[in-house]
């Protein structure tokens, strides 16, 4: 077993994870009253790879609904709030991040509301959200083989035998003895 081989793969060479809260303040035209719900949709965002750091650049959408004039009237702000992340990725200790390696970004927690506060006609919101990150590149496995199938010996003797013993057993002998009979 002193042989060995080098196969080449793609692998996650680095990963890592960043979470961060952020307050953003949506000011509105109505005294409001009260916020009857708050919800994030439409999230989306990409990853670019530079020195070391994966920047994450991503929108979403907020949708406050709420209500004014002394709670008889609804009504719902909609508002695109653009950010960027700076996510530092451990890469193994040859790699290097450069533009041959994927950058794959996973939500690992989707942008949430984890509060609402309501000032006059303005809305305070503190937004939570979690990112992942993974590079994928190209890397090196050692395997270790063996030297040479000379090493095994195979005794097909019994296989032999029960394959003869398996057509014996199905061949008729005198199926064209019995045709030509007929």
């Amino acid at each position: 077993m002193g042989n060995y081989k080098e196969i080449v793969t793609k692998a996650v060479i680095g990963k890592a994870k960043k979470g961060s809260k952020e307050e953003i303040t949506i000011d509105t035209n109505a005294n409001i009253d009260t916020v009857l719900g708050c919800w994030i949709i439409n999230h989306n965002f990409k990853g670019s790879g530079t020195d070391g750091k994966v920047n994450v650049e991503g929108s979403y959408d907020v949708n406050v609904w709420y209500s004014y004039e002394n709670n008889t009237k609804t009504d719902v702000l909609v508002r695109n709030f653009l950010y960027k992340d700076t996510v530092n990725v451990n890469l193994t200790k040859t790699e290097v991040l450069d533009n041959n390696r994927e950058i794959i970004v996973r939500s690992l927690s989707a942008p949430s509301v984890s509060n609402v506060e309501v000032d006059g006609s303005k809305v305070i919101l503190n937004i939570e959200k979690e990112l992942g990150v993974e590079i994928v590149g190209e890397t090196m496995v050692r395997i270790a083989i063996e030297d040479s199938y000379e090493d095994y010996q195979y005794d097909d003797s019994e296989s032999e035998t029960i394959i003869e013993e398996a057509i014996s057993e199905e061949v008729d002998e005198d199926y064209l003895e019995d045709v030509n009979q007929k």
